[in-house]
C-alpha cells in the first residue's frame, strides 16, 4: 500500500498543480473562471456519489444511482452558480428550495415502487449526498469564483498535507489510539504530527506566493501568522472530514469507499477531508477579508 501511495500520491500533486495552472490561464484567456475545475468537480463528486450509493445498498438503503447523482450535481449548482447581484437572501431562498425539489424529487421517484418501505431510509440518503457531495464541495467552486486557482490549490494540499504527515508520524511514532472503535489506525501521535504537517504547509504556500509573485487572491492579503493558524484548522477539520467518512465506511462494513486508486482507496477516501474543509475555507477567507477591508 505504501509503494502505490508514493506513486500515485505524487501524480494526484502534479495533476492538481497542472489543473490549477490550465484554469488561471484559461481564465486569463477567456475572463472565466472555474472552466478547468467546474467539470473536474462534477466528476470527482458524482464519482463519489457512486461510491456512497454502494454502501448506502450494503445497508438495504437502496437509493437510487441516477436520482443521487441528479441530487448531487444539483447541489453543486445551487451552492456554486448563484449570481453575485441576488443578495444573501435570495441566495438562501435558492439554496432552501434545491432541497426542497430533491426531497420532492426523492419522495416520488421512491414511492413509484408503491410500497412504503425503505423510503424514509432511501430519500435521507439521497439527501445526505445532496449535502455532503454537492453542497459541501460546491464551497470549492465558491472559492475559485472568488479567487484564483492557487488559492483553491493551496486549500487541497494543506489538507491533503495533513494526511501525509498524520500516515508516518502514526506509523512510525503512533502509540496512543486516537477512537478505536471509529478508525483503528489513527493515533494520538499521528493527530499532532498531521498538524504540525499543515501547518507547515501553509505557511511555505503563502510564503512561497509571496516570493514568486503569485496572486492567489485580488481581495485577500495573508500573512505567515494567520497561515500557520489556518493551516492548524485545515488539518484539524479535514482530520474530522476524515473521520466521517470512516463512519459511513464502518457502517457499511468496509475497509475503503472502492478501489479506484491502489493505497489510497476510493475517490470518496481522497475527498473526504477537503469536502469538511471547503465551507471552513470559505468563511475563514470571507473572514480575513473583510478584515482586511477594516
Amino acid at each position: 500500500m505504501l509503494r502505490y501511495r508514493l506513486i500515485i500520491g505524487p501524480l494526484l500533486i502534479l495533476a492538481l498543480i497542472g489543473a490549477a495552472w490550465l484554469d488561471e490561464w484559461l481564465a486569463e484567456k477567456t475572463g472565466v473562471r472555474a472552466l478547468v475545475m467546474l467539470p473536474l468537480m462534477f466528476i470527482v463528486s458524482v464519482m463519489g456519489a457512486q461510491e456512497l450509493i454502494v454502501m448506502l445498498h450494503r445497508r438495504n438503503i437502496l437509493v437510487g444511482p441516477r436520482l443521487t447523482s441528479v441530487a448531487v450535481v444539483l447541489g453543486m449548482v445551487a451552492s456554486s452558480f448563484l449570481p453575485a447581484e441576488l443578495g444573501a437572501v435570495s441566495g438562501v431562498a435558492i439554496v432552501c428550495t434545491a432541497c426542497v425539489v430533491t426531497l420532492l424529487m426523492a419522495f416520488v421517484y421512491y414511492a413509484i415502487h408503491q410500497s412504503a418501505e425503505g423510503v424514509a431510509a432511501a430519500v435521507s440518503g439521497t439527501l445526505l449526498a445532496f449535502v455532503y457531495l454537492g453542497l459541501m464541495s460546491g464551497f470549492l467552486i465558491v472559492l475559485r469564483k472568488e479567487h484564483s486557482a492557487w488559492l483553491v490549490l493551496g486549500i487541497l494540499l494543506v489538507t491533503k498535507s495533513y494526511d501525509i504527515g498524520a500516515f508516518f508520524t502514526g506509523r512510525f511514532f503512533g502509540r496512543h489510539k486516537l477512537i478505536v472503535w471509529l478508525s483503528p489506525g489513527k493515533t494520538w501521535e499521528g493527530l499532532f504530527g498531521g498538524l504540525a504537517t499543515s501547518t507547515l504547509v501553509a505557511v511555505l504556500s503563502v510564503w512561497a506566493c509571496q516570493e514568486w509573485g503569485l496572486v492567489f487572491s485580488n481581495v485577500l492579503k495573508v500573512e505567515l501568522w494567520q497561515a500557520a493558524i489556518i493551516g492548524c484548522f485545515f488539518g484539524l477539520f479535514g482530520q474530522g472530514g476524515d473521520l466521517v467518512a470512516s463512519l459511513l465506511k464502518r457502517d457499511a462494513g468496509v475497509k475503503d469507499a472502492s478501489r479506484t486508486l491502489p493505497g489510497f482507496g476510493g475517490v470518496l477516501d481522497v475527498i473526504d477531508s477537503p469536502l469538511v474543509v471547503a465551507p471552513v475555507a470559505y468563511w475563514a477567507f470571507y473572514a480575513l477579508a473583510r478584515l482586511s477591508e477594516a
